[in-house]
Parts: structure tokens; sequence; C-alpha cells
């Protein structure tokens, strides 16, 4: 049996993927687990160059896989070969950062003696990977695994496996070998529990929703596996009067419509002050609806399909709720007139926080704005969420700026800017967000496990 790869944009079948057994599947982890003995024993500098060739592979492809990602996701091209290069960097920083997982010397004790701390691999590890970012999100979690000395097996969505299984494709010629990164599709509930149930793998990255996460933990918890889990958002983007008006407004649309608002790190609460409020509406709107609505394959930024009818739905429902409670429309909020799972970018004021859309992560292209008055207010209001994964701010006060990192609970805090993502920082949330870290050199701690070694009577 195989597993049809629908296009978002106009429901076409675009590829199929292996709808694996549970046989196959646990073929699959014999072999992850079977090769960790020999890869954790290659030299870094040996890891790091097959990592470096698979990033030259794929970079000489990227145009490839940016178009299997748009037929598989629907973001537009322009965003999916942003994807393509922002997934390499962290091929690239991994096959550095593999000669750099130093360990430590301790003072003694004891005069005959020296203390060592070694850092090594974890395991044999496996990762869950979602569909809005089927390229970067397999990419930071596998580099990551190999570069440590782990061996990985991923499971990508189902929604998006073809850039996946390509992934695999350029690995293998690449020459890393079977084993070491390995992948399965298939029934994810089927899946997750023999990955869970197997005291073989020591760790498990997980991205995806926050009600899954909780899930996988409690499974996890079982046999004490170390996790990753980036989980859901509800993140703030607050606009202070003193903020620069042009980069807010351009900040905000570039976070808000990448992949039509279908990413945990989207803007979903945009609080901004009274004295621009109106202003910033304006000018947002007259922006948002330049911007076109249609299918990914074109050279210039458009508005894609949302990737399912659940999601769809989703969507539909939240605004319309919200319509009900009396929000006000300031653009959009209907399907969007080319059909199927099109919605149009959507500009919604005069909310309040007691709605569902102040609590739901929306995952499409819908811009919530709300009032607020001063700092403490929108700080009190930012962190009533049980979610904690980003928040932006817009501001030109050194002290608030400084005043809102320390106080914002969330994992990441971004100012004066919509992006926040590359490979050399950690990301990661608080709270019902999940907690570890992937990027950066806090990325790879979490792979490996420090050992204490006391080497006594070295002195006669």
């Amino acid at each position: 049996m195989a597993i049809k790869v629908i296009n978002p944009a106009d429901a076409s079948v675009v590829g199929e993927a292996p709808d694996m057994s549970a046989a196959e599947v646990r073929a699959a982890i014999d072999r992850t687990c079977a090769a960790f003995s020999a890869w954790s024993r290659v030299l870094a500098k040996e890891r790091g160059d097959m990592l470096r060739r698979w990033f030259e592979l794929v970079r000489a492809d990227r145009r490839l896989f940016a178009e299997t990602m748009v037929r598989e996701n629907g973001k537009c091209l322009s965003e999916a070969l942003g994807e393509i290069d922002y997934g390499l960097g962290f091929i690239e920083w991994y096959a550095e950062e593999a000669r750099r997982v130093y360990g430590d010397t301790i003072p003694s004790h004891a005069a005959d003696a020296a203390v060592m701390v070694l850092k090594q691999p974890v395991g044999p590890t496996a990762a869950i990977t979602p569909w809005n970012f089927p390229f970067m999100m397999v990419t930071r979690k596998i580099a990551t695994a190999l570069a440590a000395g782990c061996t990985m097996i991923i499971k990508p969505s189902e929604e998006t496996p073809l850039t996946a299984w390509l992934l695999l494709d350029y690995a293998r010629r690449a020459g890393i070998p079977e084993g070491v990164f390995e992948m399965v599709t298939g029934n994810p509930k089927e899946i997750g529990a023999l990955l869970t149930g197997d005291d073989r793998i020591r760790k498990i990255s997980f991205t995806g929703s926050t009600a899954v996460g909780k899930l996988l933990a409690a499974a996890c918890g079982q046999g004490l596996k170390k996790m990753t889990l980036e989980l859901g958002g509800n993140a703030p983007f607050i606009v202070f009067d003193d903020a620069h008006f042009d980069d807010a407004v351009a900040g905000l649309v570039a976070a808000k419509l990448r992949n039509s608002g279908q990413v945990c790190i989207s803007p979903n609460r945009i609080f901004v002050q009274e004295g621009v409020h109106d202003r910033f509406v304006a000018a947002l709107a007259a922006k948002v609806a330049a911007i076109r609505v249609d299918q990914g394959l074109q050279d210039e930024f458009v508005v894609g399909p949302l990737i399912n009818c659940t999601g769809f739905d989703k969507v539909a429902e939240l605004v319309d709720d919200a319509r009900r409670q009396g929000a006000q429309v300031a653009l959009g909020a209907r399907p969007h007139a080319r059909g199927g799972l099109f919605y149009e970018p959507t500009i919604l004021t005069g909310l309040h926080d007691g709605m569902r859309l102040a609590q739901t992560e929306i995952f499409g292209p819908v811009f919530a704005i709300y009032r607020f008055k001063d700092e403490a207010e929108v700080i009190r209001r930012a962190n009533d969420t049980e979610y904690g994964l980003v928040a932006y701010a817009y501001t030109r006060d050194l002290g608030r700026a400084w005043r809102l990192s320390q106080e914002v609970e969330a994992g990441m805090v971004i100012l004066n800017s919509g992006s926040v993502g590359t490979a050399s920082v950690p990301f990661g949330g608080v709270k019902h967000s999940g907690y570890g870290r992937e990027g950066s050199y806090y990325g790879i701690e979490e792979y490996v496990e420090a050992k204490y070694v006391l080497m006594a009577g070295l002195q006669r």
C-alpha cells in the first residue's frame, strides 16, 4: 500500500510514500539501533565530512527540493527556496559542530586523582516532524543527531513526506550509511507507539501540537527517554507607540504570512498601543491587500492554500466565532474566490482576550489585533496563555526592550524584527510550548550525556 500525497492548491496527486507495516517499522528501528555502535566510534571529523558532502549535494539541487515542497505543502516557491537555505544551514553548522563536542577537566578533590567529564552520544534516537516545514524540520533534527554520534530514525508527516524521502536519498548518495539515518511513514499512532515503546531508542525529538506532545511525553516517561519537544504557540506581537512604524508593519506581514500563517512562531495575538492603533491597522490592510493569493509555483511571494480541510475549517470557524462576538473586519474574513483550501488574508479588530481566537493557535492568514494602553498591561496580557514559544515586540525604548526580554514568558523574545531562526541560535519554548532546544551548540547538547570519570592512583 502507499500514501497518496495531495497538492493542497489543486487537490492533484503529486506522489506516493510507503504506508509501512509494523514489521517494516520494527526492521527500520532494528537497523537504527544496530548502526549506533559503529557510528558513535566514527571520528567526529569524518561524521562532519559526510554531512558536508550531503550539504553540497542538496545545495546543488535546491530548486528540485523547493519545487517538490511547493507541490506537497502549498507554500510559494520563494518561501520554499528560503526554507531550503535555512535547512541547509543546519547541515552546514553541525558538519562543523561535530568536532566541537568538548568535555571538561575539573580540579581534583584528591592529590592522586584527575577528574574528567566526557560527552558521549545518548544512543539511537528518533524524530517526528510536521508538515509545515518538511525540509528544515528534518535537517535540523538529523544533522544534530548525526553530528553528536547518534543514529536517528525519522517519521515525517504523511501530508508532506516526499521532501523527506528525497533528503534521505541524497544522504545515501553522500555516504551516510543505512541505519545511521532511517525513515518510516505510515500510521502515525502505530509508529509513535513503536518508537516510544522500544527501550533501545534513548531520545525522541518531536515538533507538533501540544496535545500530541503530551501523549508522547507520557509514553516516553515509561522508559525514561530524553525528549526535545517543540510544541504549539500563541505568540504575542507587540507594537508600541514609539516603534519604527514602517518596520513594524513590514515585520508583522513577513512573520504572519509565512506559509500562509501555518507556523508555530506565527504572530497570533497582535497588540497595538492606542496611539498608533488606527493608523497601524490602515497601513497593514493596505499592505496585505496588495499581496496576491495563488498556487505556489510563482516567482513572486504569494499567499498559498491551507494544508487540508481540517486546517481550513478551523480557521473559518475561529474567524466566524470572533465575528459573532463583535469582531470588526478590516480585511477578508471569508474563503477566497479561488475556492478549495484558499482563505483570504484577514484582519480583525475590536477583539478581546476572552475570545477563542485569543487562546487558540490560529494556523492561518489571520491578523488578530488587540488594542492596549501601557507596558504593564500588555506584558500581563502577553503572558496570559499556557504557551510560551516566541514573543515579538517593536519599540525604540532601550529600557523597555530590556524589561520585555526579562518579563515576557517565552523561550525566544524577538525585538524589532519579525525573523526568528538561524542555525546558530537556540530555538525552543517554555510552559506548554515544550522544552529542550534545537540549533546552536545548545542543540547538540541535547544529544549527548555528560559522563564523569575519576582517575585515582596517579601518584605513587
